[in-house]
């Protein structure tokens, strides 16, 4: 089963890190990286650009609208996500524990609902 594994921070928290835990963090995602592309069980990953260049669409009646930034009232953002290929949601919250976000902010689980017998 497919689990994204979605990273959360905020500005404070990442203000607050000294170079060389930036540096540890970088360390330790690329150490993740490697270890479930070389097990088979990344499916993708991705660093999301900073929130000021997110844009939030709302259709109502009809109307796309269309705001700067993600909702005012988020103090954490969505920094970033893996895809992953798990056996079950236990191994996949062991891979999320291991990230080094989840020591900082929180890194989300959330199992990734299978689509293919739906016709498109």
């Amino acid at each position: 089963m497919k689990y994204m594994l979605l990273i959360y921070s905020n500005a404070e928290s990442w203000a607050g890190l000294s170079a060389e835990q930036r540096d540890g963090l970088t360390r330790a995602h690329e150490n993740l990286t490697r270890e479930l592309t070389e097990q088979g069980l990344l499916v993708s990953a991705a660093g999301l650009a900073d929130p000021i260049t997110t844009r939030t669409v709302q259709v109502r009646d009809d109307t796309a609208t269309t705001t700067d930034g993600p909702y005012a009232e988020a103090k954490e953002h969505l920094a970033g996500f893996y895809l992953v290929e798990c056996d079950d949601i236990d191994q996949a919250i062991g891979y999320a524990a291991r990230m080094p976000d989840a020591e900082y902010v929180a890194v989300e689980v959330r199992p990734v609902m299978d689509t293919s017998g739906l016709e498109m």
